[in-house]
């Protein structure tokens, strides 16, 4: 008999990364745009670090079929999704994060005045994301971005 073995909860594997000191590259601030690097690849997941300057943030996007969570490292990121045609904010303070599921829209910035750092988890590895625009209540594809091309 094979027992399964249930798969890690995103947000719990997200937290195991959130001491930058551990991370095998070094964190950065880039001021010309956000800065990311994979930390780690599993058999089902993979973790990004994500640093944001105030002002920095990300188009309305999915995760292609991933699910995935985030937990915000220092400073605070507001993440905003598309409910009723029109986009709606939730503040994350240090500390806080969510988790997603498969066909999760969304968009993140940094909307603070000091520098940010989040841990990024998905499962399976991104291998495209689609980007939107926000039209007339509608999101409208603008563009997909495929892994090893686009990032």
């Amino acid at each position: 008999m094979t027992q399964h073995r249930p798969e890690p909860d995103l947000l719990t594997v997200a937290a195991r990364w959130v001491d930058p000191t551990c991370w095998p590259v070094e964190l950065r601030f880039d001021p010309a745009e956000r800065w990311y690097a994979r930390l780690a690849t599993g058999d089902d997941h993979e973790v990004w670090a994500l640093s944001w300057l105030p002002g920095q943030g990300t188009d309305l996007h999915d995760h292609g079929g991933s699910a995935g969570a985030f937990r915000v490292v220092t400073g605070a990121l507001t993440e905003e999704t598309v409910a009723g045609g029109r986009l709606r904010p939730r503040l994350l303070p240090a500390g806080a994060g969510r988790r997603f599921g498969p066909r999760h829209v969304h968009q993140v910035t940094n909307q603070g005045a000091t520098p940010a750092v989040s841990v990024h988890v998905y499962r399976p590895a991104l291998l495209r994301m689609t980007r939107y625009h926000l039209l007339d209540g509608r999101l409208r594809v603008a563009e997909v971005a495929e892994a090893g091309r686009s990032w």
